[in-house]
């Protein structure tokens, strides 16, 4: 299979689009396309490993720099495109060379959000390797506020205490990561930052931060509250960088929106990762799913469209975080106002927590249980539809999985 296959985004779904190609038979030719300066790394790496300094760069690349060389991959690091013309099938990059294609992946990721009121010293971000020296000098110079009790928030703030230094974290929810996960999760995420001397302020509306000289920060909240620090870490989420395909007129809402095999709204077009907005068959609607795993998975779902071979499995998100070494893993959609069971103990932290909808799981959260997460993954995407007493009862999760079949799209 001939051709030219452009692919705009370095990061794991766009590298992973290039090797699946290469993979499943595609022989013409491929262009990858990168902002940054690297080779592409795994990006979970960047709150944890990378920002401890415990991992050099070299052993996070998602392959060898000699494997995209190897594979007729053209990896162009450092480079943007600057332009698309969809009728054309044509970008132009920041070299000031154009490209043709007869497939395109849209694969910008996204961009970390900021602050209305973000002083520009003494105030960072963190997204990629390109953030790290930078905050750890800021870690290095005294107490951290991270604004955000999200996955990159508290794994900035177990890193931190990890290093010996001091991180409190300010929330404008009710609980760390319960837009994600069930309340009772939630409270353990609290205790144990508790537990490692990180405390966690909940329902706290910020009006901004200000640098109050050349040596901390303070923040101050709506009610009047403030907090002090040496300076701050802004981890409130991401936006996706729909940018180039807003000039190039594609549609857009919470991401580009593509189908559930990512064609895009423009012939040819396809976007995968965190700038998509895919349309979830099992939801029923379009949804931004921001996992490394998934940013994975639909790297290789999208390679695979465009070879006109879609995989018709449903892929269910999952994901993963460390802190202070506990593992917290979910699947799904574990969302805080589902019917929830819990199998095994959230105190003991060994369990795995069942979201269910009228008898149908449609979400999970473990700790200490891989095994019943990698069950449960299966369980979801098999449409698994049992009485509550089922879930609770059972003496091993997989005895659940009897009649169940994979969800096709």
């Amino acid at each position: 299979m001939t051709g030219q296959i452009v692919i705009v985004g370095a990061g794991v779904a766009g590298a992973t689009a290039a090797r699946t190609l290469r993979s499943s038979g595609y022989t013409g030719r491929i262009v990858l396309v990168g902002a940054e300066q690297h080779a592409p790394y795994r990006r979970p790496m960047v709150s944890k490993d990378l920002l401890a300094g415990t991992r050099e760069l070299e052993r996070c690349l998602l392959e060898s720099e000699s494997y995209w060389a190897g594979s007729d991959i053209e990896l162009r690091v450092g480079t943007t495109v600057t332009d698309l013309c969809t009728d054309r099938g044509r970008v132009c990059l920041s070299t000031g060379e154009s490209l043709g294609y007869d497939s395109l992946l849209l694969a910008t990721g996204a961009r970390a959000r900021r602050l209305e009121h973000h002083p520009p010293l003494r105030v960072r971000t963190l997204r990629g390797v390109a953030d790290i020296a930078a905050l750890r000098a800021a870690i290095a110079t005294g107490p951290l506020l991270i604004v955000g009790a999200g996955l990159v928030g508290l794994e900035v703030a177990a890193t931190v205490r990890g290093l010996g230094g001091q991180a409190q974290v300010v929330n404008a929810s009710a609980g760390p990561l319960d837009r994600v996960v069930p309340h009772e999760v939630s409270a353990l995420v609290r205790d144990l930052h508790a537990e490692h001397g990180v405390r966690i302020d909940n329902d706290v509306e910020l009006t901004g931060i200000e640098q109050i000289d050349s040596h901390g920060v303070v923040a101050t909240a709506t009610d009047g509250r403030t907090w002090s620090a040496a300076s701050a870490l802004v981890a409130i989420g991401a936006d996706p960088d729909t940018a180039l395909a807003r000039t190039a007129g594609l549609e857009i809402s919470d991401g580009i929106l593509v189908d559930a095999h990512f064609h895009t709204s423009a012939p040819g077009v396809f976007a995968a990762g965190d700038v998509a907005a895919r349309f979830t068959p099992q939801r029923r609607r379009h949804e931004r799913d921001q996992h490394w795993n998934s940013a994975q998975a639909q790297g290789a779902a999208a390679a695979k469209s465009m070879l006109g071979q879609p995989d018709t499995d449903l892929e269910i998100p999952w994901g993963w975080s460390t802190q202070y070494g506990v593992n917290l893993q979910f699947a799904g959609w574990p969302h805080p106002c589902e019917d929830l069971v819990v199998r095994g103990s959230i105190a003991d932290r060994d369990f795995i927590a069942l979201a269910l909808t009228e008898g149908a799981l449609v979400g999970a959260v473990a700790v200490g249980r891989p095994r019943d997460l990698r069950t449960a993954r299966e369980l979801i995407a098999g449409g698994a539809v049992h009485p509550r007493a089922d879930w609770a009862e059972a003496a091993e999760l997989a005895e659940l999985k009897r009649e169940v079949q994979p969800v096709r799209q």
